[in-house]
């Protein structure tokens, strides 16, 4: 028996979505000629943009971030500042236009930049808690300094390993650069 593949069902029809943000962005256009408000963003596109960005945190990148709802926020709020943004007249290889494209890259830096921010805060946690272990093995009396410090070299653990896999990334593409010329 041979079964039939299904069509997936998208969440966010392209066609749609793209002819949707092209109405908007005209009618921004009109409203800044005429010197009118520029006018909300509709209730379809919002839905769009949480579904774009609700979408983007199942990937292998950002799947096991505990701060998924901040990263959709943040991704909706950039997609709402840069929708006006939209250039109407461009195209795709298959000569259509693609706002669902667009939206994905655009969801997709914030997550980056959302990330990077996160570990900035870890970063300063961190260097908290060790300046912190410091005053308890300084004071014994403040509580069980070994018991701090083996949890400190548990959270610091897998994220310095992280961070020198990163450098180590960073020195393999510098050492080709002088073979890109």
């Amino acid at each position: 028996m041979v079964r039939k593949k299904r069509n997936p069902e998208h969440y966010v029809d392209n066609a749609v979505f793209t002819q949707a943000v092209h109405d908007y962005v005209i009618s921004c256009r009109e409203a800044e000629d005429s010197g009118e408000d520029i006018p909300q963003v509709n209730d379809y596109i919002g839905e769009c943009f949480f579904k774009i960005a609700t979408g983007l945190t199942y990937t292998r990148k950002f799947i096991r971030r505990t701060y998924k709802e901040e990263l959709i926020m943040d991704a909706v709020e950039d997609c709402l500042r840069r929708i006006r943004n939209y250039n109407i007249d461009a195209s795709t290889r298959s000569g259509k236009p693609n706002a669902f494209a667009y939206f994905t890259q655009i969801c997709y830096f914030s997550f980056l930049r959302t990330v990077e921010r996160h570990n900035k805060e870890l970063k300063k946690k961190l260097r908290y808690i060790e300046k912190t272990s410091i005053e308890i093995n300084a004071n014994p009396d403040l509580g069980d300094a070994q018991a701090v410090l083996k949890h400190l070299d548990d959270i610091r653990s897998p994220w310095e390993e992280n961070e020198t896999k990163k450098q180590e990334k960073k020195r393999k593409v510098k050492g080709l650069e002088k073979f890109a010329r």
